[in-house]
């Protein structure tokens, strides 16, 4: 009898778990694993995990998969050794896109990006990222991070404009309670308002739990500001150290020369005459020959239109015209024209995030429906017919 038993029960054959289960737990385990510190454990665990999900070609487990795609770069980038899993992203990605999982596609966008400018490879990145699909958002966090990357991509190659705008929006679209990202971005989007020569407001540094980590650009802000060379370099050295981790420090020897041209721009406002060793001066510029450097400067601040002065070189004098009227020039319509640019983006960006019913421009109304509304129709002008009636 017990043989029979254990006969019948051994011919019972084993249910296989569902994959959508069997991924979780994958999800679960990595997850601990990462909590515990088990960093290389989580890395078995994670190529485990995508080696089991390349044999899974179902839609019920893309959502599962975009996490898990974030956790397997994630626990190689705690182990600094991003660079391995490059080829393993990209065929994900291809595999993705043939599967047509756009929330894996957007995930898996954003890891490569994220890999490449770890690396500092921002030229591959933007040839990624100009070639890879796009199409509408499904996750406004992975909407948020693509943002991110692409403000820095913008900022590198020197297009400011294009920059500021996506950092800008990254911030304002980013979930509250997602604090390191907002301080990245507003350290990114600060530097760049200061490459375009802007400043930025004292709010932008005085927001609820970022005061602390802004600090060291509100003062490299106020540096720029007042145009003082000298304070510049002072604040760069002091907090070398945290633009160095950044990742700003490249960005922070441009603006050396945004200093120098405010700098001179409230000398020419300041004097009508001054010479050019007193600019120098003025200037701290400290090199071999600073007269020399200051009438360069000086020369070609005057051809990019910064200032509106000219160069006595017989006398050694830099001589600035009188102020005219703001008004009078182009300034106050190029104002306008950013801002109400700006008012029609957020628009149409409000436009395109409101949500409608599924085909509800499609419906048409049905030969009952239409009956109803017809005897409904009927039977107010019936009452209103008989009412004025009565009053007549």
């Amino acid at each position: 009898m017990d043989v029979d038993t254990a006969t019948s029960a051994a011919q019972v054959p084993a249910k296989h778990p569902l994959p959508e289960l069997e991924i979780y737990c994958y999800l679960l385990v990595l997850i601990f694993l990462i909590d515990q510190k088990k960093y290389n454990e989580a890395k078995a665990c994670a190529s485990a995990s995508i080696a089991r999900l390349k044999n899974i070609n179902r839609r019920t487990v893309d959502v599962l998969a975009s996490r898990l795609y974030f956790y397997y770069s994630y626990s190689y980038e705690l182990t600094n050794s991003l660079a391995e899993i490059r080829g393993n992203l990209l065929a994900l990605h291809r595999m993705a896109t043939l599967r047509r999982d756009e929330l894996g596609q957007e995930t898996l966008l954003n890891l490569l990006l994220r890999n490449y400018l770890h690396y500092n490879l921002y030229d591959q990145a933007e040839k990624l990222r100009s070639k890879a699909p796009r199409f509408e958002a499904h996750s406004n966090q992975q909407f948020c991070r693509y943002l991110f990357y692409l403000g820095k991509i913008r900022t590198i190659q020197l297009e400011y404009t294009d920059a500021k705008e996506s950092l800008l929006q990254a911030a304002r679209k980013a979930p509250s309670t997602a604090r390191g990202f907002l301080i990245q971005c507003n350290k990114w989007a600060v530097i760049v308002r200061l490459l375009l020569g802007e400043i930025p407001e004292r709010t932008v540094f005085m927001q609820k739990g970022m005061k602390k980590a802004l600090r060291p650009y509100f003062e490299l802000t106020n540096a720029v500001r007042v145009g003082d060379l000298e304070l510049f370099r002072t604040v760069a050295d002091k907090f070398a150290s945290t633009f160095s981790s950044d990742r700003t420090h490249n960005l922070i020897v441009r603006l050396r020369h945004n200093v120098i041209r405010t700098g001179l721009r409230n000398i020419s406002i300041s004097y009508s005459r001054i010479s050019l060793p007193d600019v120098a001066k003025k200037l701290s510029l400290n090199s071999e020959n600073p007269v020399a450097d200051a009438e360069s400067i000086v020369a070609k601040a005057i051809r990019d239109g910064a200032i509106d002065a000219t160069i006595d070189h017989a006398n050694g004098w830099m001589v600035s015209k009188e102020t005219g009227d703001v008004y009078s020039t182009n300034e106050p319509q190029i104002a306008f024209n950013s801002r109400i640019a700006f008012c029609l983006n957020m628009h149409n960006e409000a436009v395109r995030a409101l949500r409608f019913p599924p085909n509800s421009h499609k419906e048409k109304e049905t030969a009952e429906k239409r009956r109803e509304r017809q005897q409904q129709e009927q039977e107010l002008a019936k009452h209103i017919a008989e009412e004025d009636d009565d009053d007549f």
